[in-house]
């Protein structure tokens, strides 16, 4: 008896040793490796344990309940490089752990730090596919096209930049197969244009002024609101550096008579910053294939936007800006453009904006890892078409506010916020239009989460309700994301979104105006339901950086809203669809990287069609298909060049008949020059132009109509600029 309670006294003993062994605590501090400096919200994992911490405003943090063996720590936290470390637990006598994190570089914080996500994630961790445009992508567009973004984002697969009116210049940026009203354009988060912009909103924005351009394909409306439906851009403007200001110009002039001049300042010391970007564009109108009508529209542009930052001792940031753009863009009969119209000369489409914005972002960073944001912008933009046949004034001021909350845990990553927005259409005189004025405003709120099942595990689910005149919406979306290894990430996602009607569209030509009278009674909004699926492998092979991609999309617009003529055809009108509109299709590209060189091949094909229309139910202007290459070699840190072609297959028009396909190519000689950067670039290397079989001009020619725009109209173009930094 007594060698038995021997026994079982030292089983009890062995446990009780045992637990002590496993109850052990590590402690540690997270600093800033150059300053020393506690860092706070810092993230810290342990592999292949369900356990996470984040550092306090002390940048201490606490592991329960250890064994004592090798820990696998994973540190991540916004701006700085991950560690990956292991380390050798033996409990009490480890003493506190002090890990120093290294400020990332530009270039790497710029690329990977994604802030479309409300949650400052790494792009590795989102469920969601986004595609980030960085610094160095911005900063080589800065040089071939100073002016505006609209080639930079059309260098992207799956997304086309179709022009609209051969006078004006107008673009439509089309993601998916999708018109371009079905994406979101955002400025740092927030609403950047209202429905009166029409398609002027990328050909507004200068790439000098801009950090990163982030990109999200496909349903997007839970975080971002119901016109995400085809997808999100977000465009994040440059914040100033503690202890490096900036100091840059740009001087560009093209073969196309267009001289663009930007100039962009910032600073920051421990309590205030500023960032200013000042440019201006002056376009001569061009008449590339001698017909007499513009194929380059006259603009005159100027862009100021400047920005103030108060850094609070508390870990809050207030952001103020404040833009101004100006814009008279110019196209017709030249001889009218030039001053001289008479009884034969007298077409001419004129648009003036004048557009002023100010916005507000407070940011409040919690001990915790919770983050308080409150932003808000209004904008107020007055337009004034001018025709020889109609002329209209109008004014549109829109608004968006929104109260948000971010909390990191371990294993879930939570958003949440309420916003409220609007828009306010007034027309003014003189005015022939039959348009009438519209008033909508719309309030939401949203929820997101991050769940980390385990290492390989994450799933993202959230939902939107919104209200407003068209009714209540409730916005599902879930996404999934498998890491199948190192090498291999797969993600699977969908959600609803809708559009609510709006008086303009990009397609219309201004004199259309006059005719349109509205929305027929009863129009509701537009809904839809997107899919998306891929699958990324990326590895290295003797000493290539290799990466492929394939992605595979499906949306649908249930009831679109298109316009139609009624009353014999003098009045036009906005009416919802019985059908749908749907595009389908897959995205492949294989991109492979080793100093000095960058390759790049990409794929797309896509299926839109409008299956309301039994005649020709092919969404005009579509390419089917289109592929895309770009090689590019770096003969040292001075010199570099690259190459880009893209094949584009045959289009339907709107009365069913083909295009055919072209090729375009583009060849950039950049060298620097001390502080300076010299770009010399051609855009349409094999002068591919429509209206190289004819003119695109239909008579009468004192009032003509054009056909669809299918292909560049403006030919080969050579800019030579100069981007200097100091």
């Amino acid at each position: 008896m007594y060698k038995k309670l021997k026994n079982l006294l030292l089983v009890l003993i062995t446990i009780l040793f045992a637990q002590q062994l496993l109850a052990q605590d590590l402690h540690g501090t997270v600093i800033d490796k150059a300053e020393g400096t506690p860092l706070n919200g810092v993230s810290i994992k342990i592999a292949g344990m369900n356990k996470g911490s984040i550092s306090n405003e002390k940048g201490e943090f606490i592991f329960t309940n250890l064994a004592i063996g090798n820990i696998h720590l994973i540190v991540s936290h916004t701006g700085y490089e991950m560690v990956d470390t292991t380390i050798q637990f033996t409990g009490k006598n480890n003493g506190p752990l002090v890990i120093s994190l290294i400020a990332a570089k530009e270039e790497l914080e710029e690329v990977i730090i994604v802030s479309s996500s409300r949650t400052n994630s790494r792009i590795e961790d989102l469920p969601t596919k986004v595609e980030v445009l960085g610094a160095e992508e911005v900063k080589e567009e800065n040089g071939i096209k100073p002016g505006n973004i609209a080639s930079l984002l059309g260098d992207i697969a799956g997304i086309q930049i179709q022009q609209t009116n051969a006078a004006t210049g107008n673009a439509d940026m089309r993601i998916q197969g999708l018109q371009g009203k079905y994406t979101q354009i955002l400025r740092d988060g927030m609403p950047l244009f209202g429905g009166y912009a029409g398609s002027f909103s990328i050909l507004q924005i200068p790439p000098l002024d801009l950090q990163q351009i982030e990109l999200v394909k496909g349903a997007s409306s839970t975080l971002y609101g119901g016109g995400a439906i085809a997808g999100m851009l977000n465009l994040i403007s440059k914040k100033p550096k503690l202890g490096k200001p900036e100091k840059s110009i740009t001087l560009n002039f093209s073969s196309l008579k267009e001289t663009n001049f930007n100039s962009f300042f910032s600073g920051r010391n421990e309590n205030t910053g500023y960032t200013l970007y000042a440019g201006t564009t002056q376009q001569n109108e061009v008449d590339v294939d001698k017909d007499g009508f513009s194929d380059v529209p006259s603009v005159k542009s100027v862009f100021v936007h400047p920005r103030f930052f108060l850094y609070g001792k508390n870990n809050s940031t207030l952001t103020l800006g404040y833009t101004l753009n100006y814009e008279d863009r110019n196209g017709g009969d030249m001889a009218v453009l030039k001053g001289n119209s008479s009884p034969l000369h007298q077409f001419f489409i004129q648009n003036k904006t004048f557009r002023n914005t100010v916005d507000g972002v407070w940011e409040k960073k919690y001990s915790d890892g919770g983050m308080l944001t409150a932003k808000a912008n209004y904008s107020l933009m007055n337009r004034d078409i001018n025709t020889n046949v109609f002329g209209m004034k109008g004014k549109q001021g829109s608004w968006y506010s929104e109260l948000a909350y971010t909390k990191k845990y371990s294993v879930h990553n939570i958003v949440m916020g309420i916003n409220f927005n609007g828009e306010n259409f007034t027309k003014q005189l003189p005015d022939s239009s039959l348009l009438p004025n519209d008033v909508f405003t719309t309030v939401g709120g949203f929820m997101q989460d991050d769940w980390k099942l385990n290492d390989v595990f994450t799933l993202q689910s959230g939902w939107r309700l919104d209200n407003n005149k068209y009714g209540n919406f409730l916005l599902p979306r879930m996404s999934f994301m498998y890491k199948l290894n190192n090498k291999v990430t797969m993600r699977l996602g969908g959600g609803a979104g809708y559009k609510t009607p709006s008086l303009f569209n990009a397609e219309m030509d201004e004199r259309d105006y006059h005719y349109l009278q509205g929305f027929l009674p009863g129009i509701q909004s537009e809904k839809s339901i997107g899919y998306n699926y891929d699958i990324n492998y990326k590895t290295r092979v003797n000493e290539w950086e290799l990466t492929l991609n394939q992605t595979i999309f499906y949306n649908e617009i249930n009831h679109p809203i298109v316009y139609s003529s009624i009353k014999n055809g003098n009045l036009i009108q906005y009416t919802n669809q019985n059908n749908s509109i749907s595009s389908k299709g897959a995205e492949s590209y294989v991109q492979a990287m080793k100093a000095p060189y960058e390759i790049y091949l990409g794929y797309v094909y896509t299926d839109a069609k409008r299956n309301y229309n039994t005649y020709n139910p092919y969404l005009p202007l579509i390419a089917k298909h289109k592929f895309a290459s770009v090689f590019a070699y770096e003969w040292s840190e001075d010199f570099k060049m690259g190459i880009e072609s893209s094949y584009t297959g045959t289009q339907y028009l709107e009365n069913g008949t083909k295009t055919e396909p072209y090729l375009f190519m583009a060849v950039m000689l950049r060298y620097t020059v001390g502080k300076a950067i010299l770009v010399l670039n051609c855009e349409n290397l094999l002068d591919k132009r429509q209206n190289k079989n004819g003119s695109l001009v239909i008579p009468p020619l004192t009032n003509p109509s054009f056909p669809e725009i299918w292909a560049p109209i403006d030919g080969r173009v050579i800019n030579l600029s100069m981007h200097l930094k100091w």
